[in-house]
């Protein structure tokens, strides 16, 4: 237990006073080997034994003490009492144990400052005052007997030992109130600086975005809560290691704890970032200079996990761009379609009517089925720019995976080397929907997937249960494909950006049209050539509602 600033006054009283008796014990003995006689020996030892004996009970009652105060009040006035027998032993006027009176009134100011000091310098003058009046009145019998100066003199010296005693007084209480002070202050300020300490922390610990400081070498003197959780490294970790390994720094901010004149200008960069736990992130880091009265000291890096962001900015130009391509969709349909059967219909009649030689009939082939697959084209495009009425009905999407795999065992665009894996719950997955636009987002995703994988593979449809209320329903679509470069995701819903030679380029752009009609997202991992998934997601209850 530490013990308090009280308890440790009174061990300080009681070791005093142990040694202050050691000393007179000392004396004692030595007065006695050199001038035998000297001192009333029995008297004196047996004063002395008294004292031992009250040092041990207040050494053992320091606990009861500390609570009652009053008790230390006592034991300073007994303590001039027994000052007062030594020096009634010692000759009185004449004793040169007058001094030990600073001793009581000394331990008075320290723990009652000057009033305390000048309640124990009271009661001391008023026992000494009455030592010398009953010395020179002769009581105890046979006092008188000692060789007294005259009363002017003693009243001189007693005058001039009550002077000293006030002077202690005065002066042990006026220090020991600076002291008070002073240590109040000191308290005040250091609970005060604690409390500033703690609210700077709390501060820094509530920010959203991670921060370190790093010495000017780049060693990492301090993070934040932030700072543990993107990165995923706990703080004693961190503390003490280089800022440049904690934070994976990219070769644009090598230099920043270099040399001034070699520091990089731009200081705020965004790169990849590998957590501890292996979860790659996309972050975002500053760094600036850390300024002290002394200069510069180090440098402040705040960093923040821009993954969802990015990805929210991601969507945000992809909805732009496809919202650009939309207005043009029926302008192109109602400009390209009707001329487009209109030929294709004189070609069919042209065919069928002219005697044609096998080249030119090969070549009215070659008009009439591009004709077509350019109107596939421009179908699938009106199926991705203008909204479909949505037939909302209770559906399984367990049903929907599970059909889309059969028609795929017998589609032409497996092959031998294709496996097809359905991954469902043994429960219904089901939600409000319309099955023929959750159909078609399936089978779009599947054939790309088939498409991806020209060298055979495992292709994966999946669903998942909602775990709890405003949870979402999941699909997903997992190929061992090629995979999509890293710097291609970001267009990979948007019209004609296909990468198979048989597609039209909107199967993609199709499933984010209805996805976003439902209010659900849709996301894209791949690593090249690994494979690639796309997960959608839709509430369990649907925003979306049926448009004319």
């Amino acid at each position: 237990m530490v013990p308090t600033a009280m308890r440790r006054k009174l061990l300080w009283l009681v070791a005093a006073r142990a040694a202050a008796l050691s000393v007179l014990l000392g004396f004692a003995v030595l007065m006695q080997l050199r001038s035998p006689g000297t001192l009333p020996l029995e008297s004196f030892f047996s004063l002395l034994g008294a004292t031992f004996a009250l040092t041990l009970i207040y050494s053992v009652s320091i606990g009861y003490a500390e609570r009652h105060r009053w008790l230390v009040d006592v034991q300073l006035l007994i303590d001039a009492v027994i000052v007062t027998g030594f020096v009634a032993l010692t000759g009185g006027i004449n004793s040169f144990f007058t001094s030990l009176y600073a001793l009581p009134i000394i331990a008075a100011s320290a723990f009652r400052s000057w009033r305390g000091g000048m309640m124990v310098f009271g009661g001391t003058t008023l026992l000494y005052g009455l030592t010398v009046v009953a010395q020179y009145a002769g009581l105890p019998e046979g006092a008188g007997t000692v060789l007294l100066p005259a009363e002017r003199v003693a009243l001189y010296r007693a005058g001039l030992n009550v002077l000293g005693f006030f002077a202690v007084a005065a002066l042990t209480g006026y220090l020991a109130e600076g002291l008070r002070r002073a240590d109040a202050q000191l308290q005040r300020a250091s609970t005060e600086l604690a409390d500033m300490q703690a609210f700077s922390r709390h501060i820094v610990d509530s920010l959203a975005s991670g921060l370190a400081t790093t010495s000017a070498e780049g060693t990492v003197l301090s993070v934040n809560r932030a700072a543990e959780t993107i990165t995923g490294v706990p703080a004693a970790e961190a503390v003490g290691s280089a800022a440049g390994r904690l934070l994976q720094l990219p070769p644009s901010l090598h230099a920043l704890f270099g040399p001034v004149e070699q520091r990089p200008r731009q200081t705020r960069v965004e790169y990849l970032y590998t957590r501890a736990d292996g979860q790659p992130i996309e972050m975002g880091v500053s760094a600036v200079p850390l300024m002290t009265p002394r200069g510069q000291t180090g440098f402040i890096l705040t960093f923040q996990d821009v993954t969802e962001s990015r990805r929210l900015d991601r969507a945000a130009r992809v909805q732009q761009r496809l919202a650009a391509v939309g207005e043009m969709a029926a302008g192109i349909a109602h400009e390209i379609r009707n001329p487009l059967a209109s030929m294709s219909g004189s070609i069919q009649i042209l065919r069928d009517e002219l005697p044609l030689t096998a080249e030119q009939g090969q070549l009215m082939d070659i008009v009439i089925r591009e004709s077509e697959r350019l109107n596939d084209t421009i179908r699938s495009f009106l199926e991705y720019t203008r909204p479909q009425r949505q037939a909302m009905g209770h559906m399984d999407v367990r049903t929907v995976l599970t059909d889309t795999a059969t028609l795929l065992q017998n589609s032409s665009e497996r092959r031998e080397c294709h496996r097809i894996v359905v991954d469902v719950p043994s429960g219904p997955v089901a939600f409000q929907a319309d099955e023929g636009q959750i159909r078609q987002i399936v089978w779009n995703l599947a054939t790309n997937g088939l498409r991806a994988m020209p060298e055979g593979g495992c292709l994966t449809l999946a669903a998942s249960l909602p775990r709890d209320e405003g949870a979402q329903v999941e699909i997903s679509v997992s190929d061992e494909g090629v995979g999509i470069a890293s710097e291609d995701l970001d267009g990979v819903f948007q019209p004609f950006r296909g990468g198979f030679a048989n597609g039209t380029g909107l199967g993609l752009s199709i499933v984010h049209r209805i996805v976003t009609d439902y209010s659900g997202d849709v996301g894209v991992t791949s690593t090249k050539g690994v494979g690639t998934t796309v997960r959608v997601r839709f509430p369990v209850a649907p925003a979306a509602t049926a448009v004319e």
